[in-house]
């Protein structure tokens, strides 16, 4: 999908209005959002019955959307009050894969006792 990793991916945790296109949701980045649309980031976007995913990012020289429609089930899409949520790539491919990313094991993290 991408030729470079993009630093952070975001989800507009809000139901978003499907035939919406390159140009309204770049507005919804910006506006809705407070982010930046041509930062090289993945602004992840849901409709209503959590059956189609969209994904907006700059490359370059201009905008591209990505989109997958689920023929059956349902994204798990997180239920939170959040607007803005701030997932890492393994968390969006779970998120792809029908998988509830919120409930995964979190990393562990450990230091070395001085």
């Amino acid at each position: 999908m991408l030729d470079e990793t993009p630093s952070e991916i975001y989800l507009a945790l809000g139901p978003t209005d499907m035939r919406k296109s390159i140009n309204t949701l770049s507005i919804l980045v910006e506006q809705a959002m407070a982010l930046n649309p041509f930062s090289g980031d993945l602004f992840v976007f849901s409709n209503r019955a959590r059956t189609i995913l969209k994904i907006l990012y700059w490359q370059t020289n201009g905008f591209c959307l990505w989109q997958k429609r689920l023929e059956k089930d349902r994204f798990q899409w997180p239920k939170t009050p959040k607007e803005i949520l701030r997932i890492d790539h393994q968390q969006l491919r779970w998120l792809l894969s029908g998988l509830d990313f919120q409930s995964a094991h979190k990393a562990l993290r450990y230091s070395i006792a001085a």
